[in-house]
């Protein structure tokens, strides 16, 4: 996959078919209409493109809250690239293309792209003010000899609600880490690299590896996860705790992991955390004996859920 920053760098020796979206998150139904996408491009001998943003546009027009998120802009590209889409491009979203007319970004599309077919979802719009819905992109069509295609919005297994990030965003806030998976398709995922904390974990004979995760990227609601931590090629069942430590009257959130059966110096290097399920709310114990025999139940309940939910690659990648 060829990953560009700007249209105008595009070179495509074929005709494309083109979706244009956000896509935090890459989740089911994003994932579904890429993956048609990819099987369309591949049966006509077209190219299958990617337009995408950064930043986000709800954070450009003050409508997001510090950490936004679902994934980190690298970690979105990979997975796209798992879709053996052809070229993605990411476009900064500031205050020109903010105000850009619908129509002029279309004609870019055209002219850098070769766009001959425009895949996105039924309650797609762009440019400014949201002025090309689907009526009036299929209009361009008619104009410029594309095809719109509007996909249907996907819905959660099991339930008529739709599939959407702002919905996975709230299942995330609020440590339903499941339901965000299933929504997903995969497991919710944090990165970030290996960080000095206070050592009290050591103290008691429970090292935790503190993770600093991007600060724009949604950590999980307070409390203790059964999570699989992956480090380079080796992964590790992990009970995490994401909180304040108030036995230990701590001030900052932080995201500490227990790997277990495991004993190296990690500092300094990326470590990614993928949450499958809350054990249990952040709490504090009067007695340092009693958390510490809490954080040892915690350990045997992440090894039963864990072992329950295999690390396979399948659970990685997008469906």
């Amino acid at each position: 996959m060829i990953r560009l920053r700007s249209l105008k760098a595009a070179r495509l020796d074929s005709d494309a078919l083109v979706t244009v979206g956000v896509y935090d998150g890459l989740h089911r139904g994003h994932q579904s209409l890429i993956r048609r996408l990819v099987d369309r491009a591949y049966s006509t001998n077209r190219k299958s493109v990617v337009v995408t943003f950064f930043p986000h546009p709800d954070k450009v027009l003050n409508e997001a809250s510090d950490r936004y998120y679902l994934t980190t802009p690298d970690e979105r590209a990979r997975l796209i690239e798992r879709m053996n889409i052809d070229l993605l491009v990411t476009l900064p979203f500031d205050a020109y293309l903010q105000k850009q007319p619908a129509a002029d970004f279309v004609q870019l599309l055209i002219e850098h792209l070769n766009m001959k077919e425009l895949w996105v979802g039924v309650d797609f719009a762009l440019g400014f003010r949201r002025q090309g819905d689907i009526r009036f992109l299929r209009r361009l069509g008619e104009k410029h000899s594309f095809k719109v295609k509007a996909i249907e919005l996907t819905a959660a297994d099991n339930s008529d609600r739709l599939i959407r990030s702002s919905t996975i965003r709230d299942f995330v806030r609020s440590g339903q880490m499941q339901a965000a998976s299933d929504m997903l398709g995969r497991p919710y995922a944090l990165t970030g690299k290996v960080v000095a904390g206070d050592r009290r974990g050591r103290a008691i004979g429970i090292p935790t590896a503190n993770i600093a995760a991007w600060r724009e990227q949604i950590i999980p609601a307070n409390g203790v996860y059964a999570t699989w931590a992956l480090l380079g090629e080796d992964v590790f069942m992990a009970p995490t705790n994401i909180g304040r430590r108030p036995t230990f009257a701590g001030n900052e959130v932080t995201v500490e992991a227990h790997l277990l059966d495991f004993n190296r110096d990690i500092y300094g290097e990326d470590l990614t955390l993928r949450f499958i399920e809350k054990l249990r709310p952040e709490r504090k114990f009067d007695r340092l004996d009693d958390l510490v025999a809490q954080i040892h139940a915690d350990i045997a309940a992440s090894r039963q859920i864990l072992r329950a939910n295999p690390p396979g690659l399948a659970a990685f990648a997008p469906r």
